[in-house]
């Protein structure tokens, strides 16, 4: 959910999103900043395999999508 000061906000179900995501073969994930430990509760295996670009805008989700600016990725260990 984006506001309409474009901050991005935190969702519900990330681990069944990150789960539907891995079987469907994306290996990258975008999710707000505020969901970032909500990862722990995926996997290990799963995490292994996907990148996650955690953001705070809409500048920072549109940059990671478009490929315009380098990304913020982190591997969850």
């Amino acid at each position: 959910e984006v506001t309409l000061q474009g901050k991005v906000l935190p969702i519900g179900g990330v681990k069944q999103k990150v789960l539907a995501a891995h079987r469907s073969g994306l290996r990258e994930v975008l999710l707000p900043k505020r969901n970032g430990g909500d990862l722990d509760d995926v996997p290990g295996s799963v995490r292994d395999e996907m990148t996650f670009h955690l953001v705070d805008d809409v500048g920072e989700l549109l940059a990671v999508a478009l490929g315009i600016a380098p990304p913020h990725a982190v591997e969850a260990a």
